[in-house]
């Protein structure tokens, strides 16, 4: 059986959060591990980390994600702005070694009208960059598919590929599978043959033993609209079928699937319970 939770809030100390997952019925978590509106934070403590650490094991809060700012864009075209973005990914990795978390999840970037094949390159080179300065050790670092919104890259499969690729270390990345992204950039997964042939295209284009974390979420928007909105699971325009598909996918049985559903831990509960009455 899958690895089901969501996105906890980290609200009066990261610690807090695993005990916050299990009240909400979670098996699995992510977490931002600072206020992901600020590029600084002041360094984990001891007894935070060890607190945290205590937490996860009671609360039995497996496969643990974090997800980065949404400030940071490895593939800028703003030296000032890169330079931040590396810093700051630099910060985050720092504290996911701290917190022993084995994934670390980001939005590949944006290329601010200078185009997606220069800022594919500029991520491949920022994540040499980070590696080099920070080794993840035991994290894998993983781009998240995009919806194509505005000048994003990462909303097709072979821009992932090509981030990889691109890099010294493919080995250190992976990918993470948000399904209102992928809708949003065109590709279907609401009947079983559409999801059959989405996930054998991904398998050609990147390889299934990339993909290690679900982002879970239907979408407002339509199938290639590239409009990112997440909607509650079943009440929205990629509906149940396709999450059904995906919970009792043989393939995927210790992937994380983390919701990021609208209004956060508010419907947390319901939409655990939808996806858990979808498991054979």
């Amino acid at each position: 059986m899958s690895y089901l939770g969501a996105h906890i809030s980290i609200s009066g100390g990261i610690y807090r959060a695993p005990e916050r997952a299990r009240k909400l019925g979670c098996d699995t978590m992510q977490v931002f591990t600072k206020n992901q509106r600020m590029w600084k934070s002041k360094p984990l403590s001891e007894n935070e980390i060890s607190l945290f650490n205590e937490n996860r094991i009671t609360e039995k809060i497996k496969k643990i994600s974090v997800h980065a700012s949404y400030l940071i864009n490895l593939g800028s075209p703003d030296k000032e702005k890169l330079r931040k973005s590396r810093e700051g990914f630099r910060l985050e990795l720092q504290r996911v070694k701290a917190l022993s978390i084995p994934f670390l999840i980001f939005h590949p970037g944006s290329h601010m009208g200078t185009g997606e094949n220069r800022c594919i390159r500029k991520i491949a080179r920022s994540l040499d960059w980070v590696i080099e300065k920070e080794p993840p050790r035991d994290v894998i670092i993983l781009l998240e598919t995009t919806a194509g919104q505005g000048t994003n890259v990462g909303y097709q499969f072979k821009h992932l590929r090509d981030i990889i690729s691109y890099t010294k270390y493919p080995g250190k990345l992976g990918v993470c599978y948000d399904t209102c992204h992928t809708f949003a950039a065109g590709y279907d997964i609401r009947t079983r043959n559409v999801y059959e042939q989405t996930f054998k295209l991904f398998d050609k284009i990147i390889g299934l033993e990339k993909l290690l974390v679900f982002h879970l979420n239907d979408s407002k928007k339509g199938l290639g609209e590239r409009v990112d909105r997440h909607e509650n699971i079943g009440k929205g325009l990629i509906g149940k079928e396709a999450f059904r598909l995906l919970v009792n996918d043989k393939r995927f049985t210790d992937h994380p699937m983390i919701l990021e559903t609208p209004e956060g831990e508010e419907y947390y509960q319901e939409n655990l319970k939808t996806l858990k009455k979808l498991l054979k």
